[in-house]
């Protein structure tokens, strides 16, 4: 592995603490500065903070859910541009498509493996900023 993923800051909003850890996990291993927040509230004010480069999104959170959460990363100016990848443990069409309708670029499906969330840091990230 080579340090493409050095210094990359990557959000990964979650209400389960498992799926936080983990992702953050594989992701620090690979040089990744990580930030991560419980819900969508906290998030929005962690970004503004951070200004992550790529930020994953549960689906399913309490108060504020990934579609809401996704929409107003997407109606923010500053953040639009910042690539929102989808987390959700169903795999279904309507989500999927629900997930794109909100502005999500991508959408991974739980459990997800070190290679899933690296290749959407890759083609996200680093395929657009190479480009």
């Amino acid at each position: 592995m080579s340090d493409i993923y050095q210094d990359l800051k990557v959000m990964v909003i979650d209400d389960s603490k498992t799926i936080r850890r983990t992702a953050e996990t594989l992701l620090k291993k690979v040089g990744c500065n990580v930030v991560t927040a419980t819900d969508g509230f906290e998030a929005l004010s962690k970004i503004a903070d951070n200004n992550p480069d790529i930020i994953f999104v549960d689906i399913m959170m309490p108060r504020l859910d990934g579609y809401q959460t996704t929409a107003l990363i997407k109606n923010n100016k500053v953040f639009q541009k910042t690539p929102v990848i989808m987390l959700s443990s169903k795999d279904g069409l309507f989500d999927r498509a629900r997930g794109r309708i909100v502005g999500s670029e991508q959408y991974l499906t739980k459990p997800f493996t070190k290679e899933e969330l690296l290749g959407a840091i890759k083609r996200h990230v680093l395929d657009e900023q190479a480009s």
